[in-house]
């Protein structure tokens, strides 16, 4: 009889916070993990990371009640079915280990810091498996909220991977903050971003693309927005 055992993947991000829910199914046609059910949580906890390194308390409050919302779905679940990870707010944070024992309380799993190399890692994963396996090089880019990843592969292996520590919520609260939006401010935001992607360019022409792909809620945005 088929194997089917259920997952769950908790992202801590610096914009959202989401629940997958998942079902591996195994069977003579192989493994695949079915998609079950989400959640999202417009947490913006990056928007309340303040220059010192802390959060603030409106997004601790709005975070710690995502994760009990998560956490009651999550009851049933075994710990081993269960990964939490935090990305870029809880980097740049002076002292995560605080809020990290209140999140984990609430959620009732352990939460996971993960490097920006690890989360361009995991995001190339995910979208090797919604990409065609057609044997070429392709870009992978995720514009976070706190941070953007870059990732050059090819089917299921990732070749270059890099993270930036510019994202969504990062350019607006330095840029926008007041959500006012001109030439000069707009240009400024554009010369950041270059700024920080400058780094990467010699090594990713040089390894080369055939096509790009954008993940996240910002690469969704786009087409709307244009």
């Amino acid at each position: 009889m088929p194997e089917r055992r259920l997952l769950a993947a908790v992202d801590l991000g610096s914009n959202s916070f989401r629940l997958l829910l998942g079902r591996i199914e195994e069977s003579a046609a192989g493994v695949q993990v079915q998609p079950l059910d989400s959640l999202k949580s417009p947490v913006r906890l990056g928007a309340g990371l303040t220059p010192e390194g802390e959060l603030d308390a409106a997004s601790r409050q709005r975070a710690i009640e995502a994760l009990h919302r998560f956490g009651e779905r999550l009851r049933s679940f075994s710990p081993d079915a269960v990964r939490a990870v935090a990305t870029a707010t809880l980097r740049n944070m002076r002292n995560p280990q605080h809020f990290l024992a209140t999140a984990e309380a609430a959620l009732g799993f352990p939460i996971d810091i993960i490097a920006g190399l690890e989360e361009a890692r995991l995001i190339y994963a995910g979208a090797a498996h919604a990409i065609a396996v057609d044997g070429v090089n392709r870009l992978v880019v995720d514009i976070g909220g706190g941070s953007t990843e870059c990732i050059i592969g090819r089917d299921y292996e990732p070749r270059l991977t890099e993270s930036v520590s510019v994202g969504c919520v990062s350019i607006t609260r330095k840029h926008f903050a007041d959500g006012q939006i001109d030439a000069v401010r707009l240009e400024r935001a554009v010369l950041r971003a270059r700024a920080a992607l400058a780094p990467l360019a010699l090594a990713y022409r040089r390894e080369g693309w055939r096509y790009a792909v954008g993940t996240s809620g910002t690469a969704r945005s786009l087409p709307q927005l244009a």
